[in-house]
Parts: structure tokens; C-alpha cells; sequence
């Protein structure tokens, strides 16, 4: 059997699963209580916090964090939700080790700045914890992803990035949609993180999201540590939210792989002219250089001839997009317009409005836990990210993104930076599977749970 024929065998496999049953498809889940801490309870974390509160089959253990006013925040939410205080771990910047002492816990939720994820990963996983769940990214460097791969295997636990898009209703649907073979075979996919970011990576707490200027040790929440990033990075610094949704529709690491990237990167003029507008031409932090270009553009293609565009846009004045398109032999679902056209059954060179479509093909996860997620975050997707990582603990289960999937999303960041680097010369793409994707089968919203 050669790839292609795999895959092919893979997504129809998929699609059948997709629309078994439920009761079909998840064994009962365990009637323990899964003991869980969490590192890092800024805005973040305190998200985390609010939906695992309204859990019944949680406990949390154990709380960190550096800052008081959020950690008073967070005993807040707590305290209001009616369930037992966690133990707190702070004083200084390795409070966390001390936290990852306790062995009453089954598995850690990581909601820190990016540089520690890395650390307080593998940390976590040596300290005998089978399941890690970390927001994205999965660290700064290729080494840092290598290193995170190699430890979640040799200690055999879960890595789960938690990246929620995948969970997006509209998402889902056109994965159902793939699945199924309505757009045909996927020939070009794009996506990207196109999010006006200017007043989140300069605030001071008091402006906060209305025109500070500040960040670093004077800026607020991730004005401290997310604009330094801009300052001395040039890449697609926040790839996996544009990613992670599109790998899944041409099961990357499951009959499918990255095989090489290349970045483009523009001017960097947003942040700059932010600071002038709003801070005045002699403010200190007009004089700083920002490496990060205002557009990154980044091109992949994949190992069975598809080919991927993303783009990072944070620094400049727009709405908030995506970006994503979905293109197959058949047809395609552009997300900015709204639009889908599947030959045979729309209008002849007319776009039809993509409402009713992702409608009949609402996923089956939205249909059952939809009601469950609309207090969470994001339009209802925390609900799902958070319900998928707790059901695989509960059941001793992989978690439906693994590490490979963290490493392989992730894993742009550092690549775009040294393609931009080299002249936007064309790099090899790695394989963090170890060839293990020709053999792994799709995984991903494939059961109730998750």
C-alpha cells in the first residue's frame, strides 16, 4: 500500500467513525475525581480555572503563580464557585518544582508565559505526571520541541497542547465535512493568526486594552513578557491556532507529514507607530527596534502534495480572522467570506453561504456537549479542549492531540524564524514521529468525549 492509498483509507475510516453512534463510541468513564493543578493562573489560567469549577469530576489540588493579584483573582473564582481551596505555591520563579512535590496529582495545566513551557513540561513529566496539558506554544527553540518529544516519550506520558480552535464549531464541521469526502481530495489549505494585538502588548494595568504604550517589568499581564518577543524574533511567532484546524483535515502525523517550509517576512512599521500615536515620538520605547515584520508569511508543503499558506498579522489595524480555506478537487469553504461552493451542487461560478452547510454537517460533539459550552470561553471551544484533556486522564486514554501534534504546530515558529533568517530560503520540515506517521491512524474528534 503505498501513502497515499493509506491515507485515503484512513479518512474514510474516519468518516465512518464520525457518525457512529454515540453510545458506540466511549466507554463509561471512571468514578474517580481527576486531582489536577495548574501553573500559571493569570487571565489564562483563570479561564481554566472557571470551567474546571463547574466540573464535577475534578479536583483541584494545587495552584502557582509568581504574581499576588492574580493568584488573590484566582482564590477568588474559587472561593465563589463553592470548592475547597487548592494548596497555593509562589514566593518566587521555580515555586512550581515545589508544587510538582505533590504526589496527589494526576495531571498539570501549564498557562504561563512561553519561554517556560518547555521547562515546566518536562519538569512535570519527571516528576512521575503521565498527562501535562500546556497552553500553546510548546517552547521557543527546535531543540526546545525535541527535547519535550523525547521526554513524553521516554516516560510514556501525554503532552496535549491546548489548542481550542480545533474545537471551533464552524471547524468541526468542515472537518465533518472532509471526512465525508464533500470537498473532494484536499489539494490547499490556509489559515493563519490574523488578531489586532497592539493594546494587548502595550498596557499598564490601569490603560489595560486602551492605549498604554508600556510593557516589559512596566507592562501588565502580557504586555510583560509577549512584546519582548517582537522585539527580538522575527517569524510566525503564534502559529498553531491557523495550523492545528487545517493539519487535521489532511491528518498530519497520521499517513501524512510537513515536509518543507518557507517564510516571508515585511517591514516591521505597527508597533513602532503604535508607541508614536499613543505615547508621543519621544517615549522611551519609540526608540526600541521591533524585529518581528508586520505580516509573516509562511508556505509549507506536505508529504502527499498538499500545499499551506499562513499568516501572522498581530501588529496592525484589523478585525480579528483566521483566515481559514479548505480547497479539494470538489469544492472549498472560504471562512472570511463565509462562503462554500461544492461543485455539482452550488451555482456555477456562485458562492453560496456557508450557514446552511456547516449546519447539516454540525459536528457530534456540538450536538451533544453544545448546551455544556456556552458559559466557557471562545465562543464555547475551552468547554471542549478542557473536556477532551480531563476524559483522557479519566480513562487512562491518549489524548486526541498528542506531542507529536504540539511539536509538529509549534515547531513553525523556530522554522519560519530560520528560513526569514537564511534569506527566506526553504527548510526541511522534521519529523518528530520518527517515521511513526505512515502507520498512526486519525485520532481527532473521533469519539463523544472528545
Amino acid at each position: 500500500m503505498n501513502r497515499r492509498e493509506f491515507v485515503n483509507m484512513s479518512s474514510m475510516a474516519a468518516a465512518v467513525l464520525t457518525v457512529m453512534p454515540e453510545e458506540t463510541l466511549f466507554a463509561n468513564p471512571k468514578d474517580t475525581k481527576v486531582k489536577i493543578a495548574i501553573i500559571g493562573v493569570g487571565n489564562r489560567g483563570q479561564d481554566h480555572i472557571k470551567n474546571l469549577m463547574d466540573r464535577t469530576d475534578i479536583e483541584l489540588v494545587a495552584i502557582c503563580d509568581i504574581d499576588q493579584r492574580m493568584l488573590d483573582i484566582a482564590k477568588g473564582l474559587i472561593n465563589k464557585s463553592g470548592n475547597p481551596m487548592p494548596e497555593v505555591f509562589t514566593g518566587d520563579d521555580y515555586a512550581w518544582k515545589k508544587l510538582l512535590r505533590n504526589k496527589n496529582i494526576q495531571c498539570v495545566l501549564i498557562a504561563t508565559p512561553w519561554e517556560w513551557h518547555k521547562p515546566m513540561i518536562i519538569g512535570a513529566i519527571e516528576a512521575g505526571i503521565k498527562y501535562v496539558a500546556t497552553e500553546v506554544i510548546l517552547g521557543i527553540t527546535l531543540e526546545d520541541h525535541w527535547d519535550v518529544v523525547h521526554a513524553a516519550e521516554k516516560y510514556n506520558a501525554q503532552v496535549m497542547m491546548l489548542e481550542n480552535v480545533c474545537y471551533r464549531r464552524d471547524v468541526l464541521a468542515v472537518l465533518n465535512m472532509v471526512r465525508q469526502g464533500i470537498f473532494g481530495e484536499i489539494i490547499h489549505l490556509q489559515g493563519g493568526y490574523q488578531h489586532d494585538l497592539r493594546e494587548v502588548k502595550f498596557n499598564n494595568g490601569i490603560q489595560k486594552y486602551g492605549g498604554g504604550v508600556e510593557f516589559n517589568e512596566k507592562g501588565f499581564s502580557e504586555a510583560r513578557w509577549r512584546t519582548n518577543h517582537s522585539v527580538h524574533r522575527n517569524g510566525d511567532l503564534y502559529p498553531t491556532h491557523g495550523i492545528g484546524p487545517i493539519a487535521q483535515c489532511i491528518n498530519i502525523n497520521r499517513g501524512n507529514r510537513f515536509l518543507k517550509l518557507s517564510s516571508f517576512a515585511t517591514k516591521s512599521r505597527g508597533l513602532h507607530k503604535y508607541i508614536v500615536d499613543h505615547g508621543g515620538e519621544s517615549h522611551p520605547n519609540a526608540k526600541v527596534n521591533f524585529r518581528l515584520g508586520d505580516i509573516v508569511t509562511t508556505t509549507i508543503v506536505c508529504a502527499n502534495g498538499e500545499t499551506i499558506i499562513l499568516q501572522h498579522d498581530t501588529n496592525s489595524p484589523r478585525p480579528y480572522s483566521l483566515g481559514f480555506r479548505v480547497q479539494g478537487t470538489d469544492g472549498l469553504w472560504m471562512e472570511v467570506s463565509d462562503t462554500i461552493f461544492i461543485e455539482g451542487v452550488s451555482k456555477p461560478h456562485v458562492w453560496d453561504s456557508a450557514t446552511a452547510w456547516l449546519e447539516k454537517y454540525d459536528h457530534p460533539l456540538w450536538k451533544k456537549y453544545g448546551k455544556a459550552a456556552e458559559s466557557s470561553g471562545h465562543g464555547g471551544i475551552d468547554f471542549f479542549v478542557i473536556n477532551a484533556f480531563i476524559e483522557a486522564v479519566k480513562h487512562g486514554a491518549k489524548t486526541p492531540m498528542d506531542v507529536y501534534d504540539a511539536a509538529t504546530w509549534s515547531a513553525i515558529a523556530p522554522l519560519s524564524e530560520q528560513s526569514i533568517e537564511l534569506g527566506n530560503e526553504t527548510v526541511d520540515f522534521p519529523d518528530f514521529t520518527s517515521g511513526k506517521w505512515m502507520y498512526s491512524e486519525p485520532s481527532f474528534a473521533l469519539n463523544d468525549a472528545y
